[in-house]
């Protein structure tokens, strides 16, 4: 077994014993939890504020620490709306990482986010329908899928570009992500499935809409690993995971597609699979954002047996060893650590893995947020910012040996090669030239 650890721990929020007579008081109302455990442990220490990226560039975001803990004790006293700032949290969740009391404060904007999209944004404006397409992208990836050339065109056209900036306030400035001409479903299905059984090693794979409608080679390079590692793959009808849901407050959207994926991967677990995903941002909704704001029968199975898919076969086989006599044609890599994996620990596991690998040298460009943050950074009020705050991983990328970046988040993949010009690769795609 290798040092990675297993997700056990999340989900499960904070663990301080608090008095018999404890009243819960319902403050968000539409929510299914009541968060004033976390938020008594709140000492206003500002660790949360200074970890925020968005604070750091927007003198007027107020930060975490009043968006969560302040803003719950507001509304405990009296009948106040939630604060608009709410919608300028990025949702990258260092604040949770940051906090030395376990304040669950990326919950807390989950929740506040999702009441006030609910009662106080107007469902006419043009933010909430631009935000409900940035938020459903799988819905427009599904009919875009099936003429990948013909959206690909209409997509890429500068002149429906700036007609989406001054109709919807999607930028202008972002290159649309390309559909693959066959998504990873369809060369799934196209090859029969599963080309290896077994009773011990059976893993069901969480691929999202981005592996499976923009980056096929990613899920194909999982599934030329797992099966070089003698696993059984299972890859279930699913939804998005919800992470752009839950980033622009759409809560009902998003409970929409956690039933349907909890429905389908706890019954695999049931048969002894394992769940794995190949976007740390994944794994982080299904891992720790479902039990939080969900009651679903079977949540707690799901986020309890989900793992990012290098984490799991760091547990359970012996990498190093894997990869000790191999040899790649990769050379220097860029490699940027999301948010989203910071959270989990998973920050280090490829530099750790990969720096022992022949012909492959991996750079760590250092701990800033790349500043997309999923649909954050497709916003048109949002692009400066968000390009502001990557701007320390493009100077790293910069000075970095190589011109060819590295990360497992798809967003975070866009913004490096938006902000460098290099093309990224996955660590999986780095893994299967080494074993498969």
């Amino acid at each position: 077994m290798s040092d990675a650890e297993s997700p056990g721990d999340f989900g499960t929020g904070p663990t301080t014993d608090y008095d018999d007579d404890f009243e819960p008081v319902e403050v968000f109302p539409e929510g299914d939890l009541d968060l004033r455990p976390g938020a008594d442990n709140c000492y206003k220490c500002t660790a949360c504020d200074t970890s925020c990226p968005v604070a750091e560039v927007d003198d007027e975001f107020p930060g975490p620490k009043f968006q969560g803990p302040e803003q719950w004790r507001l509304k405990r006293k009296e009948d106040v709306e939630i604060d608009d700032s709410i919608m300028s949290c990025s949702n990258c969740m260092r604040c949770d990482d940051a906090c030395p009391s376990s304040v669950p404060l990326s919950q807390m904007h989950n929740e506040a986010r999702g009441e006030y999209v609910e009662n106080q944004m107007d469902k006419l404006s043009t933010e909430y329908v631009r935000n409900r397409i940035l938020a459903n992208y799988g819905t427009l990836a599904r009919v875009g899928s099936k003429v990948p050339r013909l959206t690909n065109f209409v997509m890429g056209n500068s002149l429906v570009q700036q007609v989406n900036e001054k109709l919807l306030g999607i930028t202008a400035e972002r290159d649309f992500p390309e559909f693959a001409q066959e998504t990873f479903r369809e060369w799934w299905r196209d090859r029969g499935g599963n080309k290896v059984t077994s009773e011990e090693k059976r893993i069901a794979y969480f691929h999202g809409d981005y592996s499976n409608y923009n980056t096929p080679e990613v899920a194909k390079a999982m599934v030329r690993v797992y099966e070089a590692f003698g696993y059984e793959i299972a890859v279930p009808e699913q939804r998005c995971s919800g992470t752009p849901m839950f980033a622009n407050g759409m809560l009902d959207d998003a409970r929409r597609g956690a039933k349907v994926n909890v429905r389908n991967f706890a019954e695999l677990i049931e048969e002894g699979y394992d769940v794995i995903a190949t976007c740390t941002s994944c794994s982080m909704a299904l891992r720790q954002e479902y039990p939080e704001l969900f009651d679903i029968d079977g949540v707690e199975d799901v986020s309890a047996n989900t793992y990012e898919a290098m984490e799991y076969l760091r547990i359970h086989e012996d990498l190093d060893a894997a990869i000790e006599d191999a040899e790649v044609d990769m050379g220097p890599l860029a490699y940027h650590a999301p948010c989203h994996a910071r959270n989990q620990g998973l920050d280090r596991q490829a530099v750790e893995l990969f720096r022992n690998l022949d012909g492959v040298e991996v750079e760590d460009v250092g701990d800033s947020c790349s500043g997309i943050s999923g649909t954050y950074g497709w916003k048109e009020e949002k692009y400066g910012k968000s390009m502001e705050i990557g701007e320390e991983m493009f100077e790293h990328m910069d000075h970095a040996k190589g011109e060819v970046g590295m990360t497992e988040c798809p967003t975070c993949s866009m913004q490096m090669e938006h902000g460098s010009g290099y093309p990224i690769k996955h660590p999986m795609e780095v893994l299967a030239e080494a074993v498969a």
